[in-house]
């Protein structure tokens, strides 16, 4: 079996895959780094396997996160998204996926591509860290408070410094894989 971060949950399969498919690589494509942006926010006091297993409803209940309608959202259809036990039904974080949907077009608009002003909070290069075990990664770094400020100035909500950095390693910015992952120099 090939050795993985200490953090994944073996006995559940999406777990695995995410870890394995995604986590750590780097994204460039603005709708799956705006998913991944929501789905850090959904996170925030929960787990991640929790987000995780909820995934499909999220994308079936937010248009396939298909951000201008996302954007044009009305407070109804949010409200009625409350009443869908498959998905995480935190009205704050509900509302929050328009006014990130909205910011997030504005981003986009200023800089040409989110993926553009994300990446140049790194040079464009991932940041690869030494992690001999995933309990002694730091919670938040000086490059994810300062994406946070910046995020929040924008009117992004939910993305306070710890969600940032879990976003800037699952968007592959940052590379925490711990150092005998197989996934840690690309899988």
């Amino acid at each position: 079996m090939p050795k993985r971060c200490g953090w994944v949950k073996m006995n559940n399969p999406l777990y695995v895959a995410y870890h394995d498919e995604e986590w750590g690589r780097p994204l460039h494509d603005d709708q799956a780094l705006f998913e991944l942006l929501c789905m850090e926010t959904y996170q925030a006091g929960l787990s991640w396997e929790t987000v995780l297993n909820k995934r499909q409803a999220f994308r079936e209940s937010f248009h396939g996160y298909h951000l201008q309608r996302v954007a044009e959202m009305t407070d109804e259809e949010l409200e009625s998204l409350l009443d869908n036990p498959a998905i995480i039904r935190n009205r704050a974080k509900i509302f929050a996926t328009r006014a990130n949907a909205q910011a997030f077009l504005q981003v986009q608009k200023e800089f040409g591509s989110f993926d553009a002003y994300l990446w140049s909070f790194v040079n464009g290069k991932t940041i690869v860290n030494d992690v001999p075990d995933y309990r002694q990664a730091p919670a938040k770094t000086a490059l994810s408070e300062k994406l946070a400020k910046d995020l929040k100035k924008r009117g992004f909500k939910f993305t306070g410094p710890v969600a940032v950095l879990s976003y800037l390693q699952a968007a592959g910015l940052v590379n925490d894989h711990e150092n005998d992952c197989e996934w840690k120099n690309g899988g």
